[in-house]
């Protein structure tokens, strides 16, 4: 019996702005916080990432744009929450990494250690870790419990790493791409610059959808460990679809 995959797509959210280069969804919300005597439902935050140079995060729940700050006046390629620090970390074509709170926009660290654009960020999901890959073939791990030192760079790619993420499996390990960025559910997802999005099946290899977005150029793709939507930034702005998944057996 063969197993394949039923998708159906909703198109949930919808936001047309100047140039997106990442996004990224927030992994743990919902969650709470506590203003004086009252709690406060915060919920569904999309980090967004600018080519103005800027970072915004949009409730995508009541779709309203709750901060934005100036980082640089170079293009920000890649954002990423660090959620258990209440962190945002971005890379710019300035090649400066940069973390600040993403409560209150301060500054937490500022610096620059490639010598080209850095393309694609990944934190890991409980060590005081983040990669960053880059224009210049090589890849560096950065712990921010020692100051942000960078611990160990890796070679061998002859080209631009253009995405790198953690293993969801076994987060002692990553993956590194030079052409598509790729992400890891049931299914493998790859996004193009010729606007199209393609499902795969982890498990057989198989392709089993193409979608057309008129998105123009899709740069990014951001996902929620143990969620079904999806966030694609484009040239036009971001769009979040939900993906439903389900296991359909043949004979």
């Amino acid at each position: 019996m063969e197993q394949n995959l039923s998708l159906d797509f909703e198109h949930e959210f919808v936001q047309n702005s100047e140039r997106v280069k990442s996004v990224d969804l927030h992994p743990t919300e919902p969650c709470y916080k506590f203003i004086t005597i009252h709690l406060v439902f915060n919920s569904c935050r999309v980090l967004v990432g600018l080519y103005s140079g800027s970072i915004s995060i949009w409730n995508y729940q009541t779709k309203t744009e709750e901060k934005s700050f100036k980082l640089s006046e170079s293009p920000v390629r890649s954002a990423k929450f660090i959620a258990r620090e209440n962190w945002v970390i971005a890379a710019s074509d300035d090649k400066y990494i940069r973390v600040c709170s993403y409560e209150t926009g301060q500054k937490i660290s500022e610096f620059e250690e490639h010598t080209d654009y850095i393309r694609s960020l990944a934190v890991h999901p409980f060590l005081p870790y983040v990669v960053s890959a880059s224009d210049d073939n090589v890849l560096k791990l950065w712990d921010w419990k020692k100051s942000w030192a960078c611990l160990k760079t890796f070679q061998g790619h002859s080209h631009y790493v253009m995405s790198v993420a953690f293993n969801p499996k076994d987060p002692s390990t990553f993956a590194s791409a030079s052409l598509d960025g790729t992400l890891k559910l049931p299914i493998i997802i790859t996004a193009s610059e010729d606007s199209t999005v393609k499902i795969w099946d982890n498990v057989t290899n198989r392709l089993q959808n193409t979608l057309k977005f008129d998105l123009e150029r899709i740069w990014s793709i951001g996902y929620k460990k143990g969620s079904s939507r999806v966030a694609f930034g484009c040239d036009k702005g971001f769009v979040i679809v939900k993906i439903n998944i389900e296991a359909v057996k043949q004979d």
